[in-house]
């Protein structure tokens, strides 16, 4: 009998191909259109295949409205007009019943509801495809938190939704020019690793603990912090971040406040994440930033974050630096670092594209000026000329993206050149510090005390092996081995070629000797020489047409 996981995972099978055959062809199409421009207009409208496109995204369920959220970051991928669809992709879905909610937190906290809190309300605030959101108050009666509890099952399902469409990837990279185009496993690998970090709602926990640390120095934005004693794996507990989305504020409240200030913290907080903490809040969309009745900025939904590694921040530091002060070159190059080319990478193209989108900002009205557009330009040019970028340049572009409506909001004046040029010395100063203090200095020192005591030894064989006269240099401007072979191959050639030729006259000539022995009633010895010239002839021919073409 067959089990009800493998008719799921059929089922899942049939949708996937089904959404294949549906949306491919024009989404190729669509991406061959764009082989000529580079710019990536945020404010493109979707087409109808795009927002077709999205509605069997969302038909699907909470694993394919998660990877269609995901996808919107990968203008690699996917045309502008799909881009602008999937970023306005909501997974606002069906609630789930009050009485499933409490038992999931009876379960995992080990008491009932009434016991936990004060009050709990059963109406959710918000409910998304993975969890949903609850105000309730503590015990104390005065604390006001918000509960995330996981959908039943879901866990279970996304990994089954996962592994179909990981092994349907993996097979079209295997099989089909698309697939090894656009690396299709490698891609919803990392898609997959994203999804289910989201999963662990303990992650989420340790996130807003650390964001929060890393953000202690910025006043005018805050985090809400766990309550640990009210947090597992599927159920999350925070203070109430009372306010209302940056969206949807009034003109009479953004009179009261200080929008270019605001902007320009919540810029400088990101840049530091990304540059100098390696660690950044990855989903700032404005349903995820509140302005608070004390007019501050939070940031909430922390189950979604991004990781530089430290080469990169480094580089990250350089670029930024390099675009804000117009240096083209030296942006086109910090870029190709921070790659890796492809087979078909095309390093004069994208270094030409680069500049052109460096210089082109010179001229752009400060209005106009986006980081995140910025970003995903260069991802853009990335995909079409063949390097392949750190998975984590991605979401800094989507972050960057969202930022800049944020900021956009806040203050429409608002320059994030001059910004990063007012922050650049103290990013980089901070940067340089982080790298040699505590474990990164001891790291770095240990390093020079090997340099130190192994360098004596390695002088004393260098100069031993001069003393000895046993010191060579091998330089191979050319492979002369390869050369000389292919030398020795076309004199062999001439010379049995020669030889052949001399069969033929030879055998000419010897048709007017008479002699006893004959072949077909020709001299034997002049047919002798015939057959041996055609043989060797076709011989030489068939090792030139075949022989060579394996080589190659």
């Amino acid at each position: 009998m067959t089990k009800p996981n493998t008719l799921a995972k059929i089922s899942t099978y049939k949708d996937i191909i089904t959404l294949l055959f549906k949306h491919l062809p024009g989404l190729s199409d669509s991406r061959l259109d764009l082989q000529s421009r580079f710019e990536v207009d945020v404010e493109v409208e979707p087409n109808s295949d795009a927002t077709a496109f999205v509605d069997d995204l969302e038909e699907l369920g909470p694993t394919f409205i998660k990877l269609g959220q995901l996808l919107s970051t990968r203008v690699d991928l996917l045309p502008p007009g799909y881009i602008a669809a999937l970023q306005r992709l909501q997974d606002d879905v069906e609630t789930v019943p009050y009485e499933t909610i409490e038992r999931t937190i009876k379960d995992q906290l080990g008491s009932k509801i009434s016991q936990l809190f004060s009050s709990f309300e059963e109406t959710p605030v918000a409910s998304a495809s993975i969890g949903q959101v609850h105000r309730a108050v503590l015990r104390d009666g005065e604390t006001k938190v918000v509960v995330k509890v996981q959908r039943p099952n879901i866990r279970e399902d996304m990994v089954r939704e996962l592994d179909a469409i990981y092994e349907i990837a993996e097979y079209l990279q295997d099989h089909t020019d698309f697939g090894r185009a656009y690396d299709t496993a490698r891609v919803v690998r990392q898609f997959r690793e994203a999804i289910l970090a989201e999963l662990d709602y303990s992650k989420e926990q340790r996130n807003l603990v650390r964001l929060g640390e890393i953000l202690k120095d910025s006043p005018n934005i805050v985090v809400p912090s766990p309550i640990e004693s009210y947090c597992s794996p599927k159920v999350i507990t925070m203070e109430l971040m009372d306010g209302t989305r940056i969206t949807d504020i009034s003109g009479v409240v953004m009179a009261e406040i200080d929008g270019d200030a605001l902007a320009e913290e919540l810029f400088h907080a990101y840049l530091k994440q990304i540059t100098v903490d390696g660690f950044f809040h990855a989903d700032p969309h404005p349903g995820n930033i509140l302005l608070t009745r004390d007019r501050k900025l939070a940031l909430i939904d922390l189950g979604m974050v991004g990781r530089v590694s430290d080469k990169l921040q480094d580089q990250l530091i350089q670029f930024l630096g390099a675009v804000a002060e117009g240096h083209s070159s030296t942006a086109a190059r910090i870029a190709i670092e921070m790659g890796t080319p492809r087979e078909d990478f095309r390093p004069d193209e994208f270094e030409r594209v680069i500049m052109d989108i460096v210089l082109s900002r010179r001229d752009t009205p400060v209005q106009d000026l986006r980081v995140g557009g910025l970003v995903m330009k260069v991802i853009e040019a990335c995909g079409k000329n063949g390097l392949r970028i750190p998975d984590a340049v991605y979401m800094i572009g989507k972050m960057l993206l969202n930022i800049d409506l944020i900021g956009e909001t806040l203050s429409p004046s608002f320059n994030p050149d001059e910004s990063i040029r007012r922050h650049f010395g103290h990013l980089a100063r901070k940067r340089m510090l982080d790298e040699l203090t505590g474990p990164n200095l001891i790291k770095h020192l240990t390093e020079v005390k090997e340099l130190f005591l192994e360098t004596p030894e390695r002088l004393n064989r260098a100069l031993e092996t001069v003393a000895r006269n046993n010191l060579s240099i091998q330089v191979r401007g050319i492979d002369e081995t390869r050369i000389l072979i292919g030398f020795h191959r076309v004199a062999n050639r001439i010379t049995v070629g020669l030889i052949l030729s001399a069969l033929i006259v030879g055998a000419s000539m010897l048709m007017r000797v008479e002699s006893k022995f004959t072949i077909f009633g020709y001299p034997g010895l002049a047919m002798v020489f015939f057959l041996i010239s055609a043989i060797g002839g076709i011989a030489l021919v068939g090792k030139i047409i075949f022989g060579d073409e394996k080589t190659d």
